[in-house]
């Protein structure tokens, strides 16, 4: 249950990512704007409807990737290894968990159906530099909980984590690459991200 309310969920995560830099647009009016902007023109899209995979992807790659701070992401999501992976690790660790992310996010976005975003007060002081805006996701079915955590960078706010029915997707991708790392090494998470990649490339 928690896996398909995820994936659904994880489509309007992608409104983060296609807003522009506006260094004076608060985090949580940027996503309220950015998440209609997205589902309406998912909703509108026979082709993505249909599960244009291609297409889908070539979308979220190209308009959602760049505005997420995915260094960060995969240096969290390794956690303590992190720091003892060399540079090509690191590049390589970074490069295959993109590829993740964005199929992930592109299966998201054949879920969008009638979901609509309501977001709670932020709570937030002006100058502060990491938030997290909270909001419900309303449907059939119960409202169900989606937080975000988004820094300020060079007055562009990007998303670093997300959090569904209180667990933080990093975490949850941090347990199991710890658990790869401990058995076959930081080369060896990297060839099963690679393989789960190349699988999921596939189907």
């Amino acid at each position: 249950m928690l896996f398909k309310q995820a994936i659904t969920i994880l489509s309007l995560t992608l409104a983060l990512g296609m807003a522009q830099a506006q260094g004076a647009a608060a985090p949580d009016a940027l996503i309220r704007q950015v998440s209609i902007e997205v589902i309406d023109t998912v909703k509108g899209d026979k082709a993505i409807q249909a599960g244009d995979v291609g297409k889908i992807i070539s979308l979220v790659d190209a308009k959602v990737m760049p505005h997420v701070n995915f260094q960060r992401m995969t240096a969290s999501a390794i956690g303590r290894h992190w720091r003892i992976a060399t540079p090509e690790q690191q590049k390589r660790l970074q490069d295959e968990f993109k590829i993740l992310i964005v199929r992930t996010y592109a299966g998201a976005l054949t879920q969008v159906k009638d979901q609509t975003v309501q977001l709670k007060p932020l709570r937030a002081a002006a100058e502060d530099s990491e938030v997290v805006v909270r909001t419900e996701v309303r449907g059939k079915g119960e409202p169900i909980q989606l937080d975000y955590r988004l820094e300020k960078t060079n007055a562009a706010w990007k998303i670093y984590d997300v959090n569904v029915l209180g667990v933080w997707l990093v975490e949850q991708y941090k347990s199991s690459f710890a658990q790869e790392i401990g058995a076959a090494g930081i080369d060896g998470l990297i060839a099963k991200l690679a393989e789960r990649n190349k699988a999921a490339s596939k189907s």
